[in-house]
């Protein structure tokens, strides 16, 4: 595994349902860039998806590394599903292929979720990163390791459907805010028993319409505060489990 040193400069792209985002990070996971977002463009097809990533990293001439936050299931650098960009046309893509040779230098790719959780988590004990905004975006870290990644978003909380229906944008839009934080409070309710985790971060663009009192344990972060996961993809001492990225040498 390749490991950062202080010339790193790594393109972090963070692609989402309605924008993908993007800042160039040094080895500590700061950024040395102002960030640069695009719209994401309709439909969200791979060919349209590698456009606007190609177009973002033209805000960003000086970079020797890519990592990338990918709103869907990845293994091995190859998109499983990817149900919130709206296409079937990413099943079974290689995502990281192609962006390996798009942008000519190595490449990781991970769930979104996972890459702001590496951001976000403090490295102690059972952790669980959440996303907020077109979906429910889940990452599981256990001191600070990632642990495989589960896409708990599409397990069914009822009969109607799964959790992206039930607290996802749509839903936010179509119940509003006083139902849906109701929703919400039973979803928080569910992950804490369920997994008895130690700290849990919620992020994502609906993060700020909580409005119930939040267990101590529970933390409001921002996407800012996870991008530097971007980072911590290439840290040595950070392993990865394998089925989540795959590099390509230069």
């Amino acid at each position: 595994m390749e490991n950062n040193n202080a010339a790193d400069k790594i393109l972090t792209v963070d692609i989402g349902g309605s924008h993908i985002k993007g800042t160039v990070l040094n080895n500590l996971g700061v950024p040395q860039t102002d960030y640069q977002k695009l719209v994401t463009p309709t439909p969200a097809n791979p060919e349209n998806v590698l456009r606007t990533v190609k177009s973002l990293s033209d805000f960003f001439p000086d970079y020797n590394k890519v990592s990338v936050g990918f709103p869907g299931y990845v293994k091995d650098g190859v998109v499983i599903t990817a149900p919130n960009l709206g296409t079937k046309a990413w099943a079974d893509f290689h995502f990281c292929d192609e962006l390996q040779r798009l942008l000519g230098k190595s490449v990781r790719l991970v769930n979104d979720a996972d890459m702001q959780g590496l951001g976000i988590v403090s490295g102690s004990g059972f952790e669980i990163m959440v996303t907020l905004g077109t979906g429910f975006g889940t990452a599981f870290l256990m001191n600070g390791v990632l642990l495989p990644h589960m896409e708990l978003a599409h397990h069914p909380i009822s009969k109607k459907g799964d959790y992206d229906w039930y607290i996802g944008e749509k839903a936010f839009k179509k119940k509003g805010k006083k139902a849906w934080n109701k929703r919400m409070q039973k979803v928080l309710a569910i992950l804490k028993t369920v997994f008895n985790y130690d700290r849990l971060y919620i992020g994502g663009g609906n993060a700020d319409e909580l409005n119930f009192r939040l267990d101590p344990n529970i933390k409001i972060v921002t996407n800012q505060d996870g991008i530097k996961g971007g980072a911590r993809l290439w840290a040595d001492n950070h392993p990865v489990p394998p089925a989540t990225f795959v590099t390509h040498p230069e």
